[in-house]
């Protein structure tokens, strides 16, 4: 067994059984929507997915802590919504008896549920083994119908060392480039749905999304770049994630003349770690702003592994010790490692002029 095999497969299939259920939310027209304290969305597809995967995690390293992006308390008041998330949580299973085994079976109880949801409390560090959930990433992007990610990345010390992101809508061709349009009107039909994943050290991978045991997979890598105006740029759809007019400048700068695709969630990290797009901004709009871990961590370490480099905009690796937050960087800039420091240094040049 090589090292975090049976984490990454405990990953993989978590992820896999949490993205049917995102699935059979994103058919549906009403997706349960209420709104946090930032208000920022959370829908029923949200809820399940964190309590799928967080039983998961507990069956299997029972002393493993979760950061997650929710918690169950809006539930406990809400009967009508929390009788909803249930009903897709216990009716939510992968039809191959083994893999469903691995993870622990179905989730036991209402209580069971909620006291799963709310165990993605911890407050993150640099000491022990995290592991960092997103349920849905993108949940804008879930709720117009375009590109969203479920995400889990296990941090043993600081370091994340396993990653896996499962995106519904994206392409299962690891070849097909990325469009204009690739951040909208998206569908989960047929040859769409792809689980990626890495370990620390030991290169990323991709496969189909199946409803059952984990499908065969392959290396990813991403693209040389050997003119970086023919480059293709993925930022994020919300203006208020990213800083849409820095962006047009550093591309101009780059004399990059494509227009950028607008993605939401890490499907971003993904499309250009097997290479369908090639750089990946995501520029502070807020000086206080503080990304958080769980919209990074499997990302960040993906692209590192199918031969990317990733840092903030100073050129710093993103530092996930820091707790819930990457309270020590500043925005992302990944790049194939090869052209990495030029796409930095022209960041660098524009953010500098603000």
């Amino acid at each position: 067994m090589s090292t975090y095999s049976r984490e990454l497969e405990v990953a993989e299939l978590a992820v896999q059984r949490a993205a049917i259920l995102t699935k059979k939310v994103f058919h549906e027209k009403a997706k349960g929507t209420v709104s946090k304290d930032d208000k920022s969305p959370v829908t029923i597809g949200d809820f399940g997915a964190q309590a799928l995967i967080i039983q998961a995690i507990k069956k299997n390293f029972p002393g493993d802590e979760v950061v997650g992006e929710e918690e169950a308390s809006t539930l406990r008041d809400n009967h009508k919504l929390r009788d909803e998330i249930w009903a897709l949580v216990k009716g939510t299973k992968l039809t191959d008896a083994d893999s469903e085994k691995l993870l622990g079976g179905p989730v036991e109880s209402v209580d069971a549920m909620l006291n799963a949801i709310d165990a993605g409390n911890s407050a993150g560090g640099s000491k022990g083994r995290i592991w960092a959930l997103d349920p849905i990433d993108g949940t804008k992007g879930f709720l117009r119908g375009g590109q969203y990610a479920v995400c889990l990345a296990l941090m043993v010390d600081g370091e994340v060392k396993v990653g896996a992101l499962g995106c519904p809508n994206l392409p299962v061709d690891d070849s097909a480039p990325l469009t204009a349009d690739s951040g909208m009107d998206q569908t989960d039909a047929e040859g769409k749905g792809v689980l990626f994943s890495a370990v620390f050290g030991q290169g990323a991978t991709s496969r189909p999304l199946t409803a059952g045991g984990l499908a065969q997979s392959k290396p990813i890598h991403m693209k040389p770049v050997n003119d970086i105006t023919q480059a293709t740029f993925c930022e994020s759809v919300e203006a208020g994630h990213s800083s849409h007019g820095d962006q047009a400048a550093i591309a101009a700068k780059l004399q990059i003349t494509k227009p950028s695709v607008r993605m939401d969630s890490q499907s971003k990290y993904g499309s250009i770690a097997r290479g369908a797009g090639d750089i990946y901004l995501r520029l502070p709009v807020s000086a206080t702003y503080q990304e958080k871990i769980w919209d990074h961590a499997a990302g960040d370490l993906i692209v590192r592994e199918a031969g990317g480099q990733v840092t903030d905009t100073l050129g710093r690796r993103l530092d996930f010790s820091k707790g819930r937050t990457l309270a020590e960087n500043k925005g992302v800039v990944a790049a194939p490692s090869a052209v990495h420091s030029i796409v930095l240094d022209v960041v660098k040049e524009v953010l500098s002029k603000k």
